[in-house]
């Protein structure tokens, strides 16, 4: 049985996952622990979007 996934809409949270990291790091005012915590969450984003991203251009959405 094929299971239908909502590849757009996954695209979209990446998105915003990113953005948020990006902003978190912005204004974290040079926290090291903030930034390399943001630093963390940006290079598993950059996973999601090779994983699922990238996959949604692939399929047109």
């Amino acid at each position: 049985m094929a299971q239908e996934y909502d590849i757009k809409g996954m695209a979209k949270k990446i998105s915003a996952l990113r953005k948020n990291a990006e902003e978190l790091k912005e204004i974290s005012g040079g926290i090291q622990a903030v930034d390399r915590n943001a630093d963390r969450i940006l290079a598993n984003v950059k996973m999601l979007e090779i994983d699922i991203s990238d996959v949604a251009e692939l399929l047109g959405e």
